[in-house]
């Protein structure tokens, strides 16, 4: 129970990493706000949550447009007067596999859009919470492509650096009211998202694309969670900077 008394955020957190950190924050004592535009999983999170005995909520939300996160923010704000811990895990991976000739306007505004333009939104109306709070984290759900190294997409590539360049000024900003910002960059993570990256590099080489899946060795959702669930606790207060993960 090392959350108790918390009020935590999770944007995406209806799937992946989002969920199970959603989950494993109710069950370490926290009040859970989920964001998603998945209103099916989300639902079920929160259903989950509650019949382990945690209190969440859940708010359905489009982290593109500022209107859809503005009105989750009013609903958040009529349960809570700050927000202890924030996670961002909204994120999409568009235009897999594709050269930069091949690569569409739409797949890169969808990506960039959600996954770069959904931080910015997010934080915007986050970030008087978590100072409200004196001493708060906020953790953006980044990746190794784009901050370590390359990507199998474009897109995904940029809004991933995009979201570690953003956390410099985020920090500058928001350090000196008690904040402490994180970017995790997990490895490979059973998530939806890179199940479905794995079975599109694998038709693209003209392989099986569950045998693919099946070898790729990639971790738990639940093992990332419990680093986050680590870092939101006063165990994790001494620890600074970008966290790597398996």
């Amino acid at each position: 129970m090392k959350l108790v008394n918390k009020t935590a955020l999770v944007t995406g957190g209806a799937t992946g990493i989002g969920r199970a950190t959603a989950e494993l924050f109710a069950t370490e004592g926290a009040e859970v706000h989920i964001i998603d535009y998945n209103e099916e999983e989300g639902r079920a999170a929160v259903e989950t949550i509650e019949a382990n005995g945690g209190h969440a909520y859940f708010h359905p939300t489009d982290v593109r447009s500022e209107k859809s996160v503005a009105t989750a923010f009013d609903n958040i704000k009529t349960h809570c007067d700050h927000l202890d811990t924030v996670v961002f895990a909204a994120g999409v991976l568009k235009g897999a596999f594709k050269t930069i000739d091949e690569l569409t306007e739409a797949d890169w505004d969808a990506t960039l859009d959600t996954n770069l333009k959904g931080t910015f939104l997010s934080a915007k109306y986050a970030a008087p919470l978590l100072i409200a709070a004196k001493a708060s984290v906020l953790m953006i759900i980044s990746s190794g492509a784009g901050v370590f190294g390359g990507s199998s997409s474009y897109a995904y590539a940029a809004s991933k650096g995009g979201q570690y360049g953003i956390h410099f000024k985020l920090e500058q900003e928001l350090s000196p009211h008690g904040v402490r910002l994180h970017v995790i960059c997990p490895g490979g993570i059973a998530t939806p998202l890179k199940l479905k990256n794995i079975a599109q590099g694998a038709v693209a080489a003209g392989r099986d694309p569950e045998e693919a899946k099946r070898k790729a060795g990639l971790g738990d959702p639940k093992g990332v969670a419990k680093v986050l669930a680590f870092l939101a606790s006063e165990d994790g207060s001494y620890v600074r900077g970008t966290i790597r993960t398996r």
